[in-house]
């Protein structure tokens, strides 16, 4: 989905840009040049080495070799008298002895050089011997062996600590029949996509539901690191697919391999990666999540090795050489990225003990709070050399929105203690509402963008997040603003509608315009697709569940029979080109995101309240559910990390 430097993202992201497909490789670069070149080359070395060796030793009658051997030691003296030379108080003793023996010791370091020179020529035929896939298992079975002294070597047990409250887990079927039919249709549309990536797809990031095979994009570099499998963990654990759950958990114990060369995207693989794997462990209590998240956190810290603090966009595992976007503002970081870590890293040192993590997140907070913001907004550019500003771009969708939501996350998860968070929010927001929420002509509420010193009048699928967001953050608004707030969010969430209920397949475009006579309708052609996308619905389960008005609903199994209608195919479920076509192309993508998100909260929507009831859990932005932490049931009120 995107151009070879903008790329398809979940939850708060990037917006694509076309339709492209294109993806780096999800398998490990062919090397170049045959395995049986390169030993080849390897045993040429070795035999010049021992050629050299041989022809170049010293000879005795025209140096003396001080050897350290028994006989030949240097031992403290300073007496003379018994005919040996004093160096600097040190007698050389034995020297005078017969050289013969030197001339022995000679011949035979020659003698093992020239056996070692026909070993090393016996092997090497032995070698050539064998076929190219021979060499290739021997080859293998060394990494394999490598591999898993690394894995011995990353697993050190992490030090106990007590689990938080955990409540809402498991529930009740719902007692209304139509609900429950309509939940359960939800789990099969996942059971279908989960199997079908079993079959195609299985250890890639994602699948190609027409092709029937592995899909990858530049966000997950060039490795198979299972990113469908990792980000539909807690779904299937939430739907009780615990089958398929254990073949997840399975595939990660022992597959999921971060010491790889291999560029990723340091906010997707935390949001994805290690938010679906700290979720996976608090919903089962598997250690082996816990130990992965860990593990993977490491890899991403050299990304903050800025002069400012401020991390890179991307990061190598192996080497931890990270940069950016080159598209982003003259080598910015980006708002949504750098803003996005709080809460997996607050997780990160409550479960290790190591303030690392939250030291970092929090020293990024400092630096935000000590700026200068052009009419109290948040610019979506940051440049982590200098510390400004990139351009003056604003946005509550792609590149800025996920911020907003973990400042407003990161109180809630700190049970309502973080209220520096809490106040940086409330303040983003009262500039947002002043400068980018307007009313169209036709009586929509939307979230506009600000460029260059002007609104433009235009609102992502992203953006309908916010709905949800001001939903959530009512409870707690300053000067008794919970109702303005709760009808804020209400108002998104009918435009973001009409933006579904306005196209032919009743699937919401990826942006939509509020000019002239056209109201919450895409105008351009890239865009006009759906890619599976959440935001809407997350919109519709938080309204919900904190209004039960029936028409959320109503709403999200509208989107529902519509994505199960005009998305699914045999080998899956596909984003379309075109939802104003009554016949659309596919883009041949299920994006891992449509089961970390847009099936969870279907499902959610369709269960009790007391199913991850949100006094008790908060999810990212990629609809992992952490726990809050609540101080009266942890450490965390004593832990200077948290501090």
């Amino acid at each position: 989905m995107t151009t070879p430097a903008l790329l398809p993202l979940s939850g708060r992201r990037i917006p694509p840009l076309n339709l492209g497909t294109s993806s780096f490789p999800h398998h490990r670069a062919t090397l170049r040049l045959s395995e049986k070149f390169i030993l080849l080359l390897i045993l040429s070395a070795f035999i010049t080495l021992c050629f050299g060796a041989f022809f170049f030793l010293p000879d005795s009658s025209k140096h003396k070799r001080f050897d350290l051997g028994l006989e030949d030691v240097l031992i403290p003296h300073v007496d003379t008298s018994k005919g040996g030379k004093n160096l600097g108080g040190y007698l050389i003793h034995g020297q005078g002895h017969d050289e013969h023996r030197h001339r022995e010791e000679e011949e035979r370091l020659r003698n093992k050089i020239r056996a070692d020179h026909e070993k090393a020529l016996e092997e090497a035929k032995e070698k050539l011997k064998k076929s190219r896939d021979e060499i290739r298992a021997e080859i293998q079975t060394e990494k394999n062996k490598v591999a898993q002294e690394m894995k011995k070597k990353d697993s050190k047990p992490l030090p106990p600590v007590p689990v938080p409250n955990l409540i809402g887990i498991n529930s009740e079927d719902p007692t209304d029949k139509d609900i429950r039919e309509k939940r359960d249709k939800i789990k099969e549309m996942m059971k279908h996509a989960w199997e079908n990536y079993r079959q195609y797809g299985w250890g890639h990031n994602e699948l190609k539901p027409i092709a029937r095979k592995g899909h990858s994009t530049n966000i997950f570099g060039n490795s198979q690191m299972g990113a469908t499998i990792v980000d539909a963990l807690d779904t299937l654990y939430i739907m009780g697919l615990h089958d398929e759950f254990r073949e997840g958990q399975d595939w990660i114990d022992k597959n999921l391999d971060f010491s790889v060369n291999s560029e990723v995207s340091v906010f997707e693989v935390n949001i994805r990666f290690i938010g679906g794997l700290l979720a996976a462990y608090y919903l089962s209590g598997q250690e082996v999540f816990k130990l992965k998240a860990v593990q993977l956190a490491g890899k991403l810290l050299p990304a903050f090795n800025t002069p400012t603090g401020i991390p890179w966009a991307m990061v190598n595992l192996k080497s931890g050489v990270g940069r950016n976007w080159g598209w982003a503002s003259a080598g910015s970081s980006i708002l949504a990225e750098f803003g996005t870590l709080h809460m997996e890293f607050v997780h990160l040192s409550y479960l290790t003990g190591d303030p690392v993590y939250y030291n970092k997140v929090l020293h990024i907070r400092k630096l935000l709070q000590k700026m200068d913001r052009p009419n109290g907004l948040y610019p979506n550019y940051l440049n982590p050399r200098t510390g400004r500003w990139g351009q003056h771009h604003t946005s509550v969708g792609g590149l800025g929105d996920s911020f907003y939501e973990y400042l407003l996350k990161a109180w809630l998860m700190s049970d309502k203690m973080d209220t520096e968070a809490r106040k940086m929010y409330d303040d983003a927001i009262e500039a947002i509402e002043r400068h980018l929420i307007r009313k169209s002509n036709g009586g929509l509420t939307y979230i506009g963008e600000w460029k260059n010193g002007h609104l433009e009048r235009k609102m992502g699928h992203l953006t309908c997040f916010a709905g949800g967001m001001f939903a959530l953050g009512a409870d707690g608004s300053r000067d008794d603003k919970a109702g303005h707030y709760l009808q804020l969010g209400a108002e998104i969430a009918h435009t973001c509608h009409e933006s579904y209920d306005r196209t032919t397949l009743k699937l919401g475009p990826e942006a939509f315009k509020f000019d002239g006579g056209l109201e919450a309708v895409a105008v351009r052609q890239n865009e006009k697709y759906y890619i599976l996308r959440p935001e809407v619905i997350e919109t519709y389960w938080y309204m919900w569940r904190f209004t039960h008005d029936p028409k959320y609903r109503q709403w999200g199994w509208e989107a529902a029979q519509a994505i199960d209608k005009y998305c699914r195919v045999s080998g899956g479920f596909s984003g379309v080109k075109d939802v104003y076509s009554s016949s659309p192309a596919y883009d041949d993508v299920q994006q891992s995101f449509f089961l970390a998100e847009t099936l969870k909260y279907l499902y959610l929507l369709f269960s009790n309240d007391d199913l991850l009831p949100l006094d008790n859990w908060v999810f990212n932005t990629e609809a992992h559910p952490l726990p809050v932490l609540h101080l009266a049931n942890t450490t965390l009120s004593g832990n200077p990390a948290y501090r």
